[in-house]
């Protein structure tokens, strides 16, 4: 089959030959020699050749009688014709010396149309390969420059138009071949470099977040600047320790800008510039490779690619170390991170169209708010030191108002900095539990000398206390109080500035801070302050002294709480007499402390009495009493006189009650010691020892110790003794067996079982050793009184039983 296609193209070839001009000769020769099969056509040619030389021989012996006729004839005019030849000859000399430089001419002229029409086709077909050249060259300087976008549109503008114009020449086809091989090329290398970008950014978070926060705490001081102008120019008065927030304007003057990758350019002469995201990572590889892959049509892949790359890189950032609460550094960097990943996503987000979308970013910010509060709070909770609590508040204050400026919700932020307040407020509670019960140690429970008038200045300062008598009396004189009451004071003031602080920035109204500053002074008040004050009360070694001075002390603070009170006003700017305003619980809280104090002091006291009553060494049995007080007694009065004269600086109540309750212990001690089951046996001589020394508890507390009694009050508490005591030393049972029950009674406060109990130690139980025994036949009738007395007692007790 295709032995015949060369044999019917080789025919047409000898046909094109045979009939066209030589001079158009040229292209169909060179399609002989352009094709494979020249021997077979060569030899299709000389038979061709063959073919017609036969024909022509032929012709020849057809017409050669005709031929000989010719050449007689010729013959004949060969001589004209040798003539003719001559002269044409000549003729021919002339014309050729004369047109010889014609054709030399012409020659040119010929060789010069030629030259004109080959340059003229080469120009025509460079025109179209030029072009192409040119676009080539060009795309392989961009390739070699890196310059991958417009490389594409190169090989786009080359493939759509360029190529085509040219033709089907061979370095076309190349061209054409390499296009796709060039794509992939670039969008590999497009790729890489993303790979590249990605890193770069997560190495450079911690640094765009750290100028990002910086920018932030700048903006945030020049806003409180100008703030603080405007106030002093419109005469307000500015508070010791200013609070404001930074707001964010909504209308678009976000001081965040936008256009810049979302990092604040500093302009103040005065301070350094600090570089903006921009200028610490270099965009472009993103920007190159979304345009890339857009103009490859495979915008989604990258979009895909790109986020789930930045979803792990969230994670990573979110992530936060074990030790991170150890120091605020670790907390400084993991803000950081947080911050410079949203930076740069804000940047992208504004500078790429669809690449990152609002919804993706809020959808990363959810996730960074939920895990970045879950992480504050456990890591917080391990925190102690309020110095840190309080630094830490600071930097995510600093942290929240950054993201605000660039336009992320950050109110669970400030919810969850309300939280750790309440933390925080204990924290300092347990600090301040350490510093009131070291106050309270190392106080010496003494009223404060005061040697010159600075010395009393620098005391009131710290302490709000007005007495006009003591501003008369000349230096040197004491303070009624000891030092623990102006350090305590001082403490409060401080706890109280330690809550203003955490309460700053916190975009809190002045009556919130207000009420939450009272709160935490109440539990500091009725909780801490109050378990050291009964600490320092109950502990061992407390002595009466000690005791009275913590009274005095108490009843200062209290009386201070007002100023404490109006302190918190005046920091707060908020009237005391606000509706609604939480009150200070301090005059409670005093005055539980000085009733426990005023208990410990009764306790004391009863102590003290038992202490020398345990002194006490009664002869029982002894056959007549002394006429003077036992020594322990002596003792004990002495003792309760002196301890009564360090109490004229109490209240009077407390002095009095103090007085009533040791005089009534006294007396019950003394009765139970006279009916304490060891006792077995009591002699009337004993008994007039014992009623030689309630005489003389009685003219102590006729003395009247401590002031403020009426009349023989204090008497009282030894009324039962006394009637039981003269119910046996004047045997007057006749007159308490008729009158008993009455409301006249002269033995009234006489119980029947105290009295029984008494009379069956006289009874002689052993009728051997009966203390009656040397009288045994004077007294047995009064033996059988004792004895008829006692079972009177026991049918008066049984008949009021019935």
């Amino acid at each position: 089959m295709a032995s015949a296609e060369i044999a019917a193209e080789h025919e047409r070839i000898l046909r094109e030959i045979e009939s066209t001009d030589t001079n158009c000769i040229g292209p169909t020769l060179r399609s002989v020699y352009d094709g494979q099969e020249h021997g077979l056509f060569m030899e299709k040619l000389e038979g061709r050749i063959r073919n017609h030389d036969r024909e022509i021989e032929k012709m020849c012996n057809h017409h050669f009688q005709g031929f000989v006729d010719s050449i007689t004839e010729l013959l004949k005019v060969r001589g004209e014709a040798q003539k003719l030849k001559g002269q044409v000859t000549e003729t021919n000399q002339k014309l050729q010396n004369d047109g010889k430089e014609l054709l030399t001419s012409m020659n040119e002229l010929r060789q010069c149309r030629v030259q004109q029409r080959n340059i003229a086709t080469t120009i025509d077909k460079l025109t179209h390969c030029l072009p192409v050249l040119e676009m080539y060259s060009k795309l392989q300087e961009q390739m070699r420059a890196k310059r991958y976008y417009p490389a594409l549109r190169t090989l786009e503008q080359l493939e759509e138009s360029c190529l085509p114009q040219a033709g089907s020449y061979r370095f076309c086809t190349i061209m054409a071949e390499n296009i796709p091989r060039l794509r992939t090329h670039i969008r590999d290398v497009s790729m890489s470099d993303l790979k590249d970008f990605l890193e770069s950014i997560r190495k450079h978070s911690d640094k765009i977040g750290e100028t990002a926060m910086k920018q932030a705490q700048v903006q945030i001081a020049r806003d409180n600047a100008v703030t603080s102008q405007q106030r002093s120019a419109s005469g307000r008065r500015i508070r010791k320790e200013g609070y404001g927030s930074t707001e964010v304007d909504r209308t678009g003057n976000n001081p965040f800008s936008e256009q810049d990758s979302g990092i604040l350019d500093v302009d103040d002469e005065q301070e350094e510039e600090v570089p903006g995201a921009h200028d610490l990572v270099d965009f472009s590889p993103v920007y190159r490779c979304l345009h890339i892959y857009t103009v490859l049509g495979a915008r989604d892949t990258f979009e895909n690619y790109y986020r789930k790359q930045r979803r792990k890189q969230a994670r990573l950032v979110l992530q936060p170390h074990s030790n991170m609460h150890e120091t605020l550094e670790g907390y400084r960097r993991y803000f950081n991170q947080i911050v410079g990943f949203f930076v740069v996503e804000d940047h992208i987000l504004h500078t790429t169209q669809g690449l990152v979308n609002r919804a993706y970013v809020e959808e990363l910010w959810e996730l960074a708010l939920s895990k970045t509060i879950a992480a504050l709070r456990t890591h917080s909770s391990y925190c102690t030191d309020p110095d840190l609590v309080l630094d830490l508040k600071n930097l995510i204050v600093l942290f929240a108002d950054t993201l605000q400026g660039y336009g992320f919700p950050v109110n669970q932020l400030f919810d969850m900095l309300l939280e750790m307040r309440d933390q925080y407020g204990e924290i300092l509670l347990k600090k301040w539990s350490q510093s009131f019960r070291q106050i309270l140690d190392q106080d010496n429970y003494s009223p404060i000398p005061v040697v010159s008038p600075e010395e009393y200045q620098r005391i009131t300062g710290q302490f709000p206390f007005q007495d006009p008598e003591l501003d008369k009396m000349p230096f040197p004189k004491k303070l009624p109080f000891s030092e623990f009451v102006p350090k305590v004071y001082s403490q409060l003031k401080e706890f109280i500035y330690a809550c203003l602080k955490y309460s700053e920035d916190l975009h809190l109204s002045s009556t919130e801070i207000d009420d939450m500053i009272r709160k935490s002074t109440n539990l500091l008040l009725t909780r801490t302050l109050s378990h050291c004050l009964q600490y320092a009360i109950k502990k061992k070694n407390v002595g009466l002294a000690e005791l009275v001075q913590i009274i005095i002390n108490t009843t200062h603070l209290e009386q201070s709480c007002h100023y404490l009170e109006e302190f918190i006003s005046n920091i707060t700017n908020v009237p005391p007499d606000t509706i609604n305003a939480t009150k200070l619980y301090g005059t409670s809280t005093f005055k539980d402390a000085r009733h426990a104090a005023e208990e410990e002091i009764y306790t004391n006291l009863n102590q003290k009495i038992d202490q020398f009553l345990q002194l006490a060494d009664y002869d029982w049995t002894a056959a007549q009493g002394g006429g003077q007080a036992s020594d322990y007694l002596s003792d004990l009065i002495a003792f309760l006189c002196s301890t009564f004269a360090v109490f004229t600086h109490l209240p009077g109540k407390v002095a009095q009650t103090a007085c009533m309750s040791a005089c009534k212990h006294l007396s019950t001690s003394l009765l139970q010691l006279l009916l304490e089951a060891d006792v077995r046996q009591v002699s009337m001589g004993a008994l007039q020892q014992f009623n030689v020394d309630v005489k003389e508890c009685e003219r102590f507390a006729r003395a009247g110790p401590v002031p403020g009694f009426q009349g023989d009050t204090l008497l009282l508490a030894f009324i039962d003794l006394r009637q039981l005591l003269d119910l046996f030393t004047q045997w007057d049972w006749s007159t308490y067996l008729a009158d008993y029950g009455r409301p006249t009674c002269k033995y009234l406060r006489v119980n029947p079982h105290t009295a029984l109990a008494l009379l069956e130690k006289m009874k002689d139980t052993s009728r051997k050793n009966n203390m009656f025994a040397q009288f045994r036949k004077n007294e047995r009738d009064k033996q059988k009184l004792i004895d008829t007395v006692v079972k009177q007692l026991r049918n008066l007790i049984a008949s009021n039983q019935a």
